[in-house]
């Protein structure tokens, strides 16, 4: 059976620079009826499992390490014993969250995870966070964009460790050079394709995003 892709929203607290919002994170499980990885164990580490049904989780890989989207990953990795796996730029951010427990290894751009018969290619992309990554699956005609970029334009940069024109460049030479039909599934909202958000990057540039 081919890889699938299944979508689950959970719900809690981002953090960082002494603010706190509540968000929505979308959790994204790519794999068949047998394993499957994890894309970002945001908030609830045991509705996560849950939607698992059973199979075997080969990994946990974090997009990028603000806290709202690997909060619940320890408790995830201890209740499956998947490995966790994060780029190594993003150790600093992880450590104000996590600070008692490393990642278990390291994201590296053009690196390839493969579950289920499908591979997934980490692009290093980043600008929201130093070590923002994004995992295209040219067989699944899909990119999983974490906050990097979204229905409408780049994610946000007005935080510390976060850089407006290198997101920029990111999403310029790292995603929309992807097919256009390519389906954008970010870590929050609604999905978009790589051809709806190309002709705007103008306009972000523009705009400052």
């Amino acid at each position: 059976m081919a890889a699938r892709i299944d979508h689950l929203v959970t719900s809690g607290t981002f953090a960082l620079d002494g603010g706190e919002w509540d968000v929505d994170n979308n959790v994204w499980i790519v794999g068949d009826d047998s394993e499957a990885i994890v894309i970002d164990a945001a908030h609830d580490a045991a509705a996560i499992e849950s939607a698992l049904n059973g199979r075997t989780l080969r990994a946990i890989v974090c997009t990028h390490a603000h806290n709202d989207h690997i909060d619940a990953a320890p408790a995830l990795a201890d209740a499956t014993g998947a490995p966790i796996l994060l780029h190594p730029d993003d150790l600093p951010l992880w450590q104000q969250t996590h600070p008692d427990r490393a990642p278990d290894g390291e994201l590296a751009d053009g690196q390839e995870l493969e579950i289920a018969g499908t591979t997934l290619r980490v692009l290093h992309t980043p600008g929201h966070a130093p070590g923002a990554v994004c995992l295209y699956a040219p067989e699944l005609s899909t990119v999983f964009t974490g906050d990097t970029l979204f229905k409408g334009g780049p994610g946000a940069t007005g935080r510390s460790f976060s850089h407006f024109p290198t997101i920029v460049d990111s999403i310029r030479d790292g995603l929309l050079s992807l097919p256009p039909e390519t389906t954008v599934r970010t870590g929050h909202g609604d999905s978009t394709a790589i051809g709806a958000e190309a002709p705007h990057l103008d306009e972000w540039i523009a705009r400052g995003h």
